[in-house]
């Protein structure tokens, strides 16, 4: 039997400002508020580490040299390197900011304000059964008038739909497989939006698939999630 494909290296969006938590977190990057004791971020570093992630790249942007002095070069055994903004270049321009330091082709890609627990195997292996240019961990929620929801055909993502009140939808859980090839579009601007202009936009060109999973999923970009998480076991 054919040995399923690794991948071993993952980039973190941690530049985000953290606008809207700025009344319970002040003058910090949003993923290092602290949960518990620990910023944010460390979770997500510990939940690659564990799932085998050898190198992770962190693009980074508002006050980044709190999180380059915090964790420096490595955690727990895994290499970090940073991708620094030197303005803001959305999440699709910092994702391209750090690609020069992704040696694979296919690459784990997590926000850097929100956790999902998935297993990051299968979603490596089905992203590349599917032969996927992006695999998106998705989550069934009931009763969300927060979050953009999507579509599927066949596993496929045909669809992605404005925020509503629904009773019952698949949400992106923010936590995805990604190729390189996805980034080599000339057209692509030097500041543009993971989401919008790629996720979006090219449902229809690109081969954009998504694998539900059923395990915790928090979103800490508004203070009463953010409180959430500070009573929740998976940051204890």
């Amino acid at each position: 039997m054919e040995h399923p494909v690794k991948i071993e290296e993952g980039i973190i969006l941690a530049g985000g400002f953290g606008t809207r938590l700025q009344s319970v977190v002040h003058d910090l990057p949003k993923p290092m508020a602290p949960i518990n004791g620990k910023p944010f971020l460390e979770y997500l570093l510990r939940f690659l580490k564990n799932q085998h992630c050898r190198h992770c790249v962190l693009s980074v942007g508002y006050k980044h040299e709190i999180i380059s002095d915090y964790f420096g070069n490595q955690y727990l055994g895994m290499e970090l390197d940073y991708a620094v903004e030197t303005e803001p270049l959305g999440t699709g321009g910092g994702i391209k900011n750090g690609l020069h330091l992704i040696s694979q082709n296919d690459f784990l890609l997590l926000n850097g304000d929100s956790f999902f627990d998935v297993d990051l195997a299968s979603l490596a292996n089905f992203h590349f059964h599917k032969k996927s240019a992006i695999t998106l961990s998705v989550k069934e929620v009931q009763q969300t008038d927060r979050y953009g929801t999507l579509d599927l055909e066949h596993g496929r993502v045909i669809r992605f739909n404005e925020k509503r009140k629904v009773e019952k939808a698949l949400i992106n859980g923010g936590v995805y497989a990604v190729s390189k090839n996805v980034f080599e579009d000339d057209n692509l601007e030097k500041k543009f939006s993971f989401e919008k202009d790629i996720l979006e936009k090219k449902t229809a060109d690109l081969p954009i698939y998504a694998l539900p999973f059923d395990g915790y999923f928090i979103d800490i970009g508004i203070p009463s999630d953010y409180q959430k998480a500070q009573t929740s076991s998976f940051f204890g």
